[in-house]
């Protein structure tokens, strides 16, 4: 594998990754689980070391640690030193160095390396990294390269990790890779089962696992009939909030004709029991939130989280054990529940595609109303995009009808992002510090030269993502802003979808006509443009 081709956004975000750096010190990189992150930043250690660097790559689990080094090795021939426990690389003259936060955030062990031991500091699994533990390590490093490596995280993530991280180096979002053929297409799977959670506690900003346990329980049976239906000839893995409740659900699974097995972090045949789940000697492996990271099993083809939570990042990681290719398997099939909940907002698979929270809430409605039935979760975020798009047009047509008569030499930004229904800008926060600051004076007199009102724009973020859409949209010879608000005002249709002749050729005739009205037998309304 030491000669091994990366697949081509692979290649894209290693090299991303070193464009920030030549700027900012510290960079995220967002995968979603099974596109190869490890692989990925296995090349990047490689060329860091390549150019003389010394690299640290830290995680916060044993497993993980053994992963990189073994990727690292196989996928670019170098070997690593391990800083964990009772081992140590001080002395070792391998250039790249796999440690444990829990050992290197200890006081004794940090204090022998200089400030300038590292050049480079990669860290798997970056959601982690805003704990005291890795800032402890990363402030003892402060000259070095930073990049966080993370499976798609939730905008609440992306805040948290926004304050010590400067960029988002690069993003390959779930449908891309699913589209492009590198993840397994994911079937959603409501149960008409209502799980009542209006008594579960909440702690650290996620359900407390004990009180899940208690509600989960006089709910196992039904659930064990409602996967006979469905998982009986899938790999399935459940995951469970309690060792406890997991090892309780296995034998209820048994008893229904399941070959179910249970693994929890005391497992002394935990490897065993995982390697004859491989082999299909059990058709389903129950575990208590153990097998979210670090560990692949291709074949699995169904998901079952049981562990109600409102963390996206960890129940991308649960979803991201079943979204590898596999020969024979064409999709996952993803099961969820109707949980009853009052207070809190839920994880369901609408969030793991839908970066918008108005789609997002719609496609979650829309799977619960076709509870039942498994539904393409790309088709159904497609449908609930087209059901807001829909609403929104219908609750902001008075708005916009409005906006239409102002007078005005600039379009206000939400009429444009309407017009062409970019609900990317619409629905856009700022995630990073500087995209939350003001737009600079040059983004100002940019929007004001394509025609936008800069004033109703008040961030630097949105101006950047706004004036990215109007250079991409002037250079495909699209309709311009001040051409789009012209002709709305007259009452046509789905002007951001035409071209800038189309739209020029118009409003000369209209202009013609001395500005009085529309061209004889021209209907706004119903009018396509040839």
């Amino acid at each position: 594998m030491a000669g091994m081709e990366l697949r081509p956004y692979q290649s894209e975000a290693k090299a991303a990754v070193f464009e920030q750096w030549e700027t900012i010190d510290r960079t995220l990189l967002v995968l979603p689980t099974g596109c190869g992150k490890t692989i990925v930043f296995a090349k990047v250690a490689e060329e860091c070391v390549r150019r003389g660097r010394r690299v640290l790559i830290l995680a916060h689990r044993g497993e993980l640690l053994e992963q990189a080094a073994d990727k690292i090795a196989k996928s670019t021939g170098l070997m690593s030193a391990v800083e964990k426990a009772e081992n140590t690389c001080l002395g070792s003259w391998y250039r790249i160095v796999v440690g444990s936060v829990q050992s290197m955030q200890r006081e004794k062990r940090l204090s022998q390396f200089p400030e300038d031991h590292f050049d480079t500091i990669i860290i798997d699994e970056a959601h982690h990294c805003i704990s005291d533990g890795y800032q402890k390590v990363l402030g003892h490093f402060p000259e070095a390269k930073v990049l966080g490596v993370t499976a798609t995280p939730d905008r609440g993530d992306m805040r948290n990790l926004g304050e010590y991280f400067q960029s988002l180096a690069y993003e390959y979002t779930l449908p891309k890779a699913i589209k492009e053929g590198y993840l397994s297409p994911i079937k959603a799977l409501t149960l008409p089962l209502t799980l009542d959670l209006s008594g579960v506690g909440v702690q650290a900003g996620d359900f407390k696992s004990g009180d899940l346990a208690t509600a989960l329980d006089p709910y196992l049976r039904q659930i064990a009939e409602e996967m006979e239906n469905y998982c009986a000839d899938r790999k399935t893995v459940v995951f469970l909030p309690l060792v406890k409740t997991s090892q309780k659900f296995r034998d209820i699974l048994n008893e229904k004709g399941f070959r179910a097995a249970e693994v929890n972090g005391e497992s002394r045949d935990r490897a065993e029991v995982l390697e004859a789940f491989e082999k299909g000697e059990y058709n389903v492996l129950c575990n208590s939130m153990l097998l979210t990271e670090g560990w692949d099993c291709p074949s699995v083809d169904c998901i079952v989280v049981l562990r109600p939570t409102k963390v996206r990042s960890l129940y991308s990681q649960m979803v991201g054990r079943g979204t590898r290719l596999h020969p024979g398997k064409d999709h996952l099939l993803l099961l969820d529940f109707l949980w009853h909940t009052e207070r809190h907002e839920l994880c369901h698979p609408a969030h793991l595609i839908c970066d918008n929270e108005e789609v997002m809430r719609k496609m979650t409605a829309n799977l619960e109303e076709a509870a039942g039935y498994s539904v393409d979760i790309e088709e159904a975020e497609k449908q609930a995009s087209e059901d807001v798009v829909a609403q929104r047009e219908e609750a902001l047509a008075k708005q916009l009808e409005e906006m239409k008569h102002r007078k005005g030499r600039l379009v206000d930004p939400l009429q444009f992002e309407m017009s062409i229904q970019a609900e990317d800008l619409s629905g856009y926060v700022p995630s990073f510090g500087y995209q939350m600051g003001p737009p600079s004076d040059k983004q100002l007199k940019a929007l004001e030269k394509f025609g936008i009102n800069p004033n109703a724009v008040d961030n630097m973020g949105k101006a950047e993502l706004l004036l990215d859409r109007l250079i991409k949209r002037q250079k495909e010879g699209l309709a311009r802003p001040r051409q789009i608000k012209q002709l709305e005002d007259r009452g046509f249709q789905h002007v951001g979808t035409w071209t800038f002749e189309q739209a020029d050729k118009m409003i000369s005739r209209i202009a013609a006509l001395g500005w009085r009205g529309v061209p004889p037998g021209v209907n706004p309304q119903e009018y396509v443009p040839e």
